[in-house]
This record gives C-alpha cells, sequence and structure tokens, in this order.
C-alpha cells in the first residue's frame, strides 16, 4: 500500500498533538510490511520529524521564522499541485489539516482525520477564524474520516449530518514513557497540584484558579502548576491577585518532554478541568507516570479514563473542589486510582493506534 501524508501540519506545528499523532502512525505504518509511506513536506519546522529517528519527509527543515510565512504557504501549495495531484502510484492520501485546496494524487483515495469540534462547539471563540468553513468542504470531498474518540463521531455526524458509515473511531495513544522520570517536587520545592495544556477559555483554568484559591487546605498544603502554554498573561495575574495568590501559591512552567515527565511523576494529584476535547492525551500521560487523575466528566474524556479517574461536573466549582480533595486528602484514594490508572493506559498506544489505522485504510481501499 502506497501513502502519502501532506505538508500540513508539519508546516507551521512546532510540536503538538496533531503532529505527534501523525509522527507516531506515520513511522508505524512505515515499519509495517508490505507499506510504503511517504510525508511530502516540502517546506516543514516540525521538530518531531527532524529531531526524531525513522521515517523523514521528503522535504527540506527551515527555520520557523515568521519571515519564511508566505514563501513557505505558496512553495508548499504549488510543489503539491506540480509533484501530487498528477500521480497515479498513490494509494491513500491522508491530510493532515483542512485545506481549501485539494491537493490529492488522481489514484488516491482521501483520508482525513479530525481530532474535536471546538470550532463549532465553541464559535464565539473564533469569530475571525473560518475553520469550521474549511473543514465541512474538507468532510464533504473526503473518502473517508477517522475520529479519534466516540464523543468526536458523534459531534460531526450531528453538526455536519456525515453518514456514520462514512467515519470511523481510532483512539489515540501516549508519548511520554517512565524513563528518565525525575522528581517535580525537586523543581517546584513543595508538594503541588498539575494542570498541562493551553489556558484558553473552554479549559477552564479560571474556575481552577478559583477553586484552588477558595481552599485553604489547597493553598496551605499544595502549589498549583500549570505546565505549557504561553506565559501568564496580564488578566491572569490581576485574577491571581484578586484571589489573594501569589507565586508561592501558583506557578507556570514549560520545557520539554523530560520535565514534563518529572512533573507527571511527582505531583500529587492531575487536575483536568476542561468543559470540551476531542480525546484528552494529558490524562493518560499522567496515569503512565502513576498520577492520580481528577478530571472532567464532559464530551470524550470519560471515554478516554473509563473508571481510573475522580470525575466532576467542570461547571461544578463546588463539585470541583471536593473532587480534588477526594484525592489530595485520601492516600487510599490516590493509591487506588494509579492502580486503575495503571490498567486503564494500557489500551491505548501508538502501536494500536497505527494498527487501527491501516484497518481504515483498507476497508477504504475495498470499496
Amino acid at each position: 500500500m502506497k501513502i502519502i501524508f501532506d505538508y500540513q501540519i508539519f508546516s507551521w506545528q512546532l510540536y503538538g498533538g496533531i503532529s505527534r499523532y501523525f509522527y507516531e502512525i506515520a513511522n508505524r505504518i512505515a515499519a509495517t510490511k508490505g507499506n510504503d509511506v511517504e510525508v511530502f513536506a516540502p517546506l516543514y519546522v516540525n521538530e518531531y520529524f527532524r529531531r526524531g529517528g525513522g521515517l523523514r519527509p521528503r522535504g527540506l527543515w527551515i527555520s520557523p521564522s515568521r519571515r519564511y510565512v508566505r514563501a513557505k504557504y505558496w512553495i508548499n501549495r504549488i510543489a503539491s499541485d506540480w509533484a501530487l495531484r498528477p500521480r497515479n502510484d498513490v494509494d491513500i492520501f491522508h491530510e493532515t489539516y483542512f485545506s481549501q485546496t485539494d491537493h490529492c494524487p488522481c489514484s488516491a483515495k482521501r483520508i482525513v482525520t479530525v481530532c474535536d469540534m471546538i470550532h463549532e462547539i465553541f464559535p464565539d471563540l473564533f469569530p475571525q477564524d473560518n475553520t469550521s468553513e474549511i473543514k465541512t468542504s474538507v468532510v464533504k470531498r473526503a473518502d473517508h474520516i477517522i475520529c479519534i474518540s466516540e464523543n468526536t463521531q458523534r459531534d460531526l455526524i450531528n453538526f455536519f449530518n456525515v453518514p456514520k458509515d462514512k467515519t470511523s473511531v481510532v483512539h489515540l495513544g501516549y508519548s511520554l514513557t517512565k524513563e528518565g522520570a525525575g522528581e517535580g517536587s525537586s523543581v517546584v520545592g513543595s508538594p503541588y497540584i498539575l494542570s498541562v495544556g493551553n489556558r484558553k477559555s473552554y479549559k477552564n483554568a479560571e474556575r481552577l484558579l478559583r477553586v484552588y484559591a477558595e481552599s485553604s487546605v489547597l493553598r496551605n498544603n499544595f502549589r498549583l502548576v500549570f505546565f505549557g502554554g504561553e506565559p501568564f498573561t496580564e488578566s491572569e495575574y490581576d485574577m491571581m491577585k484578586k484571589l489573594s495568590l501569589s507565586s508561592d501559591n501558583v506557578m507556570h512552567l514549560t520545557g520539554g518532554d523530560g520535565l514534563l515527565t518529572a512533573l507527571y511523576s511527582g505531583a500529587t494529584a492531575f487536575v483536568y478541568p476542561s468543559l470540551y476535547e476531542g480525546f484528552g492525551m494529558p490524562p493518560l500521560e499522567a496515569m503512565s507516570l502513576n498520577c492520580p487523575v481528577v478530571c472532567s466528566n464532559t464530551s470524550s474524556i470519560p471515554e478516554v479514563v473509563g473508571d481510573a479517574a475522580e470525575l466532576f461536573n467542570p461547571e461544578d466549582e463546588g463539585g470541583m473542589l471536593k473532587a480534588i480533595l477526594n484525592v489530595v486528602t485520601s492516600p487510599a484514594r490516590t493509591a487506588d486510582l494509579i492502580e486503575r490508572g495503571r490498567m486503564r493506559c494500557k489500551q491505548f498506544s501508538w502501536d494500536k493506534c497505527a494498527t487501527d489505522t491501516l484497518k481504515v485504510y483498507a476497508k477504504i481501499l475495498q470499496q
């Protein structure tokens, strides 16, 4: 089977969940007998393919400098039209994001992965963004759509009226391992509760801050550590000031997988208060590193964590606080969640994700 992944996500995402997904499955599929995999990316910035072993894109890595943005866009687009579309040796063309331009080789079946429906569920957050409009056209022209959770599949069907038999669910894996896991408390300096990812409004970080601030048990015994995303904004600092929180209480860290692994390993609990996720990889990462998970009971998150997490309604601050305290004040509950987490995360892996993706490809080629 000849499979091509296009340039899109690798041309603008240095690191991140979507490019990690395609990096992991492309390498595994390429290592599977009988499959020839190509990542067509004339100009790319992604660091996974640049630094990782195995498969390399057909193209040139360039600096992510802003001055190259327009040149990168036009070179990738023109090269795709010229070098991809006329090809008749390709079986599967897997688009790595949503493009207005169709670069599919004439012989190939089109596959697209839909990771979430955030733009459709929270349109007010993206007033000048045409992603949903482009996604609609990509979904229509696709021969098949992979959804990364059953929840995303349901949302896609509801919003875009897509026939269910045009979709398949393929769960993601996770990438962090226990190798090199350090002690996060040595970085933070005291017991702490961890939250990972950006803090956009639907990520619900403001509620988590208020919940933390109102609890003397949490404030006096644990720091609240946010990892990833941008540094705290002025409005976030203003909010913390109003809540009487200082750098002794709340901190932001960013760094590579080594630091993140150490932080998961040393945290008293990992809290994931998001209002919506297409899948939600951080809870799996936490479970794999023996960190008890406290998380939202909405969207795809329960589908991922099963019975291995303390769940709460993310819009109920009292319920969120109770769930966190149930874990951080109870060694028995902590131990129970760690054991359940160990078992739960065994159900997800990049190997399984790649195998299930190959099954989708084979099914589409038979139609």
